[in-house]
């Protein structure tokens, strides 16, 4: 279980470090794209656009509707932008947090259109193709151990509640300090701590269930 989950861990946050790197102070830019500057609002969206677009493609699971809510979050940006108080905590902050909201409202909407299904049928692929997968998983291949690896993580985010889930892709993904996550989901630390105990140990349990699988 444990090696399962330090693999996963590993691979996302390799590309969680890579996004994090590109991130560039934001105050000037906002400055900018408040007085009017076309191109600030580009250059906004080029240094946050991907990992905005990771935050809803962890939490929804779908490239679609990720793209659709990244695109909705830099519209909301544009509409209130003015409502930025630097004074109040980091643009990074306040963007997680508007991209939260929006994600929850998308959960709320979508809710009657998922199924329910079992954890067996959450498994990445055809039931047909799942040995196969998670035999070549073993191969000395990164790029395949790693696409397979991310998608594994993804089912078993799939099976944790809304709550559950966003605390460990804000903290353990998005890489994001407890009082920031505290700040974007309006909950004390403590809460912070205790949900992303709880989302570690149940995802752990999961990973080792997918892997006991086959």
């Amino acid at each position: 279980m444990a090696s399962a989950a330090a693999a996963v861990w590993d691979v996302s946050n390799a590309r969680a470090h890579k996004i994090a790197g590109s991130l560039e102070p934001d105050s000037t830019i906002v400055e900018r794209c408040l007085s009017g500057d076309d191109a600030a609002w580009e250059e906004l969206v080029r240094l946050h656009s991907r990992r905005i677009y990771g935050l809803c493609y962890r939490f929804t699971g779908k490239d679609s509707e990720a793209q659709d809510i990244t695109q909705e979050v830099f519209l909301r940006v544009y509409r209130s932008l003015a409502s930025f108080r630097s004074s109040e905590g980091s643009f990074t902050t306040w963007l997680a947090r508007l991209t939260r909201n929006l994600l929850i409202d998308h959960y709320r909407r979508t809710r009657r259109e998922r199924i329910t299904d079992s954890i067996e049928d959450q498994l990445p692929g055809s039931e047909g193709h799942t040995e196969e997968k998670f035999k070549s998983a073993s191969r000395p291949d990164s790029a395949v151990a790693g696409r397979e690896a991310s998608e594994l993580l993804q089912s078993a985010l799939s099976k944790l509640s809304p709550e559950l889930r966003e605390t460990i892709i804000l903290r353990d993904l998005q890489e994001m300090e407890y009082r920031e996550i505290a700040d974007v989901l309006s909950i004390p630390e403590g809460t912070v701590k205790s949900r992303l105990n709880r989302g570690r140990a149940e995802l752990a349990r999961l990973l080792k269930k997918y892997r006991t699988a086959v």
